[in-house]
């Protein structure tokens, strides 16, 4: 299986032709049909202006219709964004806060999802609580107990940057409805190589840019908002893009759109969304469930392999707590010079931390982890 998946779909990848790549949990390279529908609209863009304009709404509608149907979502409730940040600030600056109310998140969420609710305690004198973690995991129960009633958000990443660790954001999303709490998922880890399923995990917002297990291209992210919620979040972004009649210029209504598409304050990254609707159906076409299986097979093998390299393995061992990353230590060498022996060696990483963290994909075969342990050094 590990073998076929990925024969099957390596040819769309011109960069295994140079390097094992795994750091899609950083930036990922981009597919054949992803750099192609790019390349066709700056050809059109080049060649006839905005004469097509129209064919590049229609691809942003396309776009939003597959991004929806990754996520079980309805179409209305999605919106485009530059970047996870943006999105995370929406929710942020969006929520009617009360001083004396508090935000829930871990200790170990990356920056973008922790200075939008940090800067919330000088306007507003909210405060945010910071779980920590334990054993390169999430205790549930340490989340449950820093719920009180003033409680207004639990906010944290589908799968943590800097551990692997994935969050069982469907019990905490169950937690969060109960008590009328708002939660907001940072998905960027996770959309893209295991199911995200925003409906049943109960979840008020989600973000996630594209050039991570998307596949797709920096500055293209994807923006949901349940309907549920919609007008309980006050739009601090207003602009020409986000009232009913965006184009009656001169015919001013601040009468806002019914959908998630009040949160498009302009104009989109047409060429960034043609990139992103391309790298979508790909993943639709694969499979996000045999992706998933597959990334978990391969990271076991490779955990497998650590460990028996005597490496220490920092990421849960569990395939329920884990998604496409995995981290480890050396006793003897340090992160840096782990990653740059393995670059020496064509093998793409990155350092996180005290430890090197290895992201594969469903392109990524059996004998590129094994390469991968053959060139780290003796423990």
């Amino acid at each position: 299986m590990l073998t076929s998946i990925a024969e099957k779909w390596r040819t769309e990848f011109p960069v295994t032709e140079n390097y094992v790549y795994m750091n899609h949990a950083g930036v990922a390279p981009l597919s054949k049909r992803v750099r192609d529908a790019m390349i066709d609209f700056v050809h059109d863009a080049t060649d006839n202006g905005a004469v097509n304009v129209e064919s590049w709404v229609e691809t942003a509608e396309r776009c939003r219709n597959v991004a929806a149907q990754l996520i079980n979502a309805d179409t209305s409730e999605i919106a485009f964004m530059k970047n996870t940040t943006q999105g995370i600030l929406i929710a942020a600056n969006g929520i009617d806060w009360r001083e004396g109310d508090n935000v829930v998140t871990t200790a170990v969420e990356f920056p973008a999802n922790v200075y939008p609710w940090w800067s919330l305690k000088q306007r507003y004198g909210v405060d945010t609580r910071m779980v920590p973690e334990n054993h390169g995991k999430i205790d549930l129960d340490d989340i449950v107990a820093s719920i009180d009633n003033r409680t207004r958000v639990v906010t944290l990443s589908h799968v943590e940057f800097a551990s692997g660790f994935r969050n069982d954001i469907k019990t905490i999303g169950e937690i969060c409805r109960e008590r009328d709490i708002w939660f907001v998922v940072d998905a960027i880890q996770s959309l893209g190589v295991i199911e995200v399923d925003a409906k049943s995990c109960h979840i008020d917002i989600l973000a996630a840019d594209g050039h991570k297990w998307l596949l797709a291209p920096e500055g293209a992210a994807i923006f949901y908002c349940t309907k549920d919620k919609l007008d309980q979040l006050i739009n601090t972004n207003i602009g020409w893009a986000s009232v009913v009649n965006p184009r009656e210029f001169l015919d001013y209504d601040l009468t806002l759109k019914p959908d998630a598409t009040r949160f498009e304050e302009g104009s989109y990254n047409s060429v960034g969304l043609y990139g992103l609707n391309a790298a979508l159906n790909l993943l639709l076409e694969v499979g996000i469930s045999t992706i998933e299986s597959h990334v978990l097979e391969l990271t076991s093998k490779l955990i497998t392999g650590l460990e028996e390299r005597g490496y220490y393995v920092t990421t849960p061992k569990d395939d329920s707590e884990r998604a496409g990353i995995v981290i480890f230590e050396s006793k003897r060498h340090s992160p840096s010079e782990i990653v740059d022996l393995l670059q020496e060696n064509n093998i793409i990483t990155a350092e996180r931390g005290r430890g090197v963290r290895i992201s594969p994909h469903f392109y990524n075969a059996e004998l590129e982890i094994e390469r991968l342990l053959e060139v780290l050094p003796d423990q």
